[in-house]
């Protein structure tokens, strides 16, 4: 059993407050969780306005697939309406 753990970071141009922030952030994390049932968080940068660092986890059996399914997330992320341009992303197994 594999469990794969992916590290975003986010630049969010435009936000003018904290709030701001979570108002885009927390839709996004949303759609991640049904679009491709994985555990979404912001883990980091939680003070700053424009900057985001989120996880995505997910456990399986097929080290292949596990991964796959988190490089569809982050492409997804690159092409969503969200407006949060992809900075840098790790993938890792544990």
């Amino acid at each position: 059993m594999q469990l794969a753990l992916c590290t975003i970071h986010l630049y969010l141009a435009g936000n003018g407050s904290l709030k701001d922030k979570r108002s885009r952030l927390k839709p996004l994390l949303i759609q991640i969780r049904r679009e491709f049932n994985v555990s979404a968080a912001e883990i980091g940068d939680h003070d700053l306005w424009q900057s985001a660092t989120i996880a995505l986890a997910a456990i399986g059996t097929d080290n292949a697939y596990v991964h796959g399914l988190m490089e569809k997330a982050v492409r997804w992320i690159e092409k969503s309406p969200f407006e949060a341009q992809l900075l840098d992303y790790q993938i890792e197994f544990i």
